[in-house]
């Protein structure tokens, strides 16, 4: 199995697929990359998923000279009118003229109420008992207001997501280059974890079990689809070499510094917080869990809330040393960050990683 694996490797190590074209009497040939190769590229990124609604926020991203951007569809969003293929084409093609990679943030371990599939029978949950439909188990423990814990191994759940007709289909489609997918942590909350517990589920199970799904609904109209889970670094140990085949690379939130749920941008608590950083979720314990990913050759984003510029300094510096790619922020994320990296050297050799990959 590794020999068959080290030899996939090298067969895409440069990760390039070549097309003969011909011109005339001579056979040419172009280069195409892949996804997958240009997301190990990408040593920056962009996070905005709030007041990108207008042509002057999307242009404004669209100028940036990030290689990777994360944003919002919007399109799916209750009571609004929102053309998400118009504002992919502008997020996609570089002022350069370069392709950047383009992923839609979905939360797909939390209902939102805001979102189209939220029927007007539903009820929101609280603290104390499910909601209706009953998958919907609690109310979010950081405060956001309108978030919703599922049972995401429930079929009406996954129906929502999966499918031609699911979510997921419809965002390749679109053209999105992946997906960006917030509340794997999902099988880590207590209320969940009871609430899986009442039915025999291995609730981190079931959590890669959804993410492979939702990686299979992306590629069998993209082949390569990109599958990024945001936090939930300790899944790894539920089945490493499984959860790594599943993903293409990790992101965390709040490695050194994070904010206030639900702050603007200008609130003096969008960032700069250290109040949850005990015991296994120290800096020092994090930094050791994304060293499993990093060892296996998936690369592991990183954004922080910071509004103070020397924590932001900090986290660059501390993040680098520690082999992410990182980005600093504001926790609303409703603007290009105002704390963004400096220019560094992106010769890092993608390679490496590359050959470490279990894929």
């Amino acid at each position: 199995m590794i020999v068959t694996r080290a030899i996939s490797l090298l067969c895409i190590v440069f990760f390039f697929v070549v097309f003969p074209v011909r011109k005339g009497e001579c056979c040419e040939f172009t280069l195409k990359e892949d996804r997958f190769f240009r997301l190990q590229q990408a040593r920056s990124w962009m996070y905005q998923i709030q007041d990108l609604d207008t042509d002057e926020a999307i242009e404004a991203l669209a100028n940036t000279k990030y290689p990777l951007l994360v944003v919002e569809p919007n399109h799916n969003i209750k009571d609004t009118s929102f053309n998400s293929r118009d504002m992919l084409q502008t997020l996609q093609t570089m002022s350069n003229g370069k392709q950047r990679l383009v992923l839609a943030y979905i939360d797909v371990g939390q209902a939102e109420d805001w979102r189209t599939y939220w029927q007007d029978d539903w009820v929101a949950p609280t603290s104390r008992k499910p909601g209706y439909p009953d998958f919907l188990i609690t109310v979010d423990p950081d405060g956001w207001k309108g978030c919703y814990p599922v049972a995401y191994w429930d079929k009406r759940w996954k129906d929502i997501w999966l499918g031609s007709d699911g979510i997921i289909a419809g965002l390749a489609e679109m053209g999105f280059d992946g997906v960006y997918m917030d509340w794997i942590e999902a099988y880590d909350d207590e209320q969940v974890r009871n609430y899986a517990a009442k039915s025999g589920i291995n609730p981190a199970l079931e959590m890669i079990k959804f993410v492979e799904e939702i990686g299979a609904a992306g590629k069998e109209i993209t082949p390569d689809f990109l599958i990024v889970p945001q936090n939930a670094p300790f899944l790894i140990d539920e089945d490493p070499e499984r959860y790594v085949w599943t993903i293409d690379a990790l992101a965390v939130e709040d490695t050194w510094f994070h904010g206030k749920a639900d702050a603007d941008w200008d609130d003096p608590e969008a960032g700069d917080l250290r109040n949850r950083y005990d015991g296994e979720w120290s800096t020092e314990n994090r930094l050791i869990q994304y060293k499993k990913y990093l060892q296996r050759g998936v690369p592991v984003f990183s954004v922080d809330y910071c509004l103070k510029k020397d924590n932001a300094k900090k986290v660059y510096n501390e993040s680098r040393r520690a082999g992410l790619r990182p980005l600093v922020t504001r926790v609303s994320l409703s603007r290009i960050s105002e704390t963004p990296p400096e220019s560094y050297d992106t010769s890092v050799n993608s390679i490496q990683s590359l050959l470490l990959r279990k894929k």
